[in-house]
């Protein structure tokens, strides 16, 4: 289950990308800049998350 490691920071970059769409698009007539900013902020929460869900992963598997 090494992947664990690598597969959060997937999260990151989908934030950055969602943020930098949002700055954008912001001046725009539309609300989709919301829903942009929306997305990043789940996928921050995501990082955090998956890094918390790892480490007690790995954690119950150092214990003998």
């Amino acid at each position: 289950m090494n992947y664990l490691k690598y597969t959060q920071y997937i999260y990151l970059v989908a934030a950055v990308f969602f943020t930098i769409k949002a700055v954008e698009i912001w001046d725009q007539d539309n609300d989709q800049h919301f829903l942009f900013l929306g997305i990043a902020v789940l996928s921050v929460f995501m990082f955090f998350f998956r890094r918390r869900f790892a480490n007690k992963f790995e954690d119950r598997n150092k214990k003998p």
